[in-house]
């Protein structure tokens, strides 16, 4: 969760990703995707892996990184 009492620093934050929340471990204004690299402000960010301890911009970035093979299977 944000601290919205401490500073929020700038630029990427370092992230700890737990179920159903994370914990800001070094203050920043966003996260990187994991599959795109988009920068995700941490007040949009909805999707992660706590096993892999990543972040995730959109569902379909969930999928290609759980399923690699899926999109392509679709085509």
């Amino acid at each position: 969760m944000l601290n919205k009492f401490g500073p929020s620093g700038h630029g990427e934050a370092e992230v700890q990703y737990l179920d159903g929340d994370f914990r800001v471990i070094s203050p920043g204004t966003y996260v990187r995707c994991a599959v795109t690299g988009v920068q995700i402000p941490l007040d949009e960010l909805k999707y992660w892996s706590v096993d892999r301890q990543e972040a995730y911009a959109l569902p379909s970035a969930v999928l290609q990184r759980h399923f690699p093979g899926a999109q392509k299977a679709k085509s």
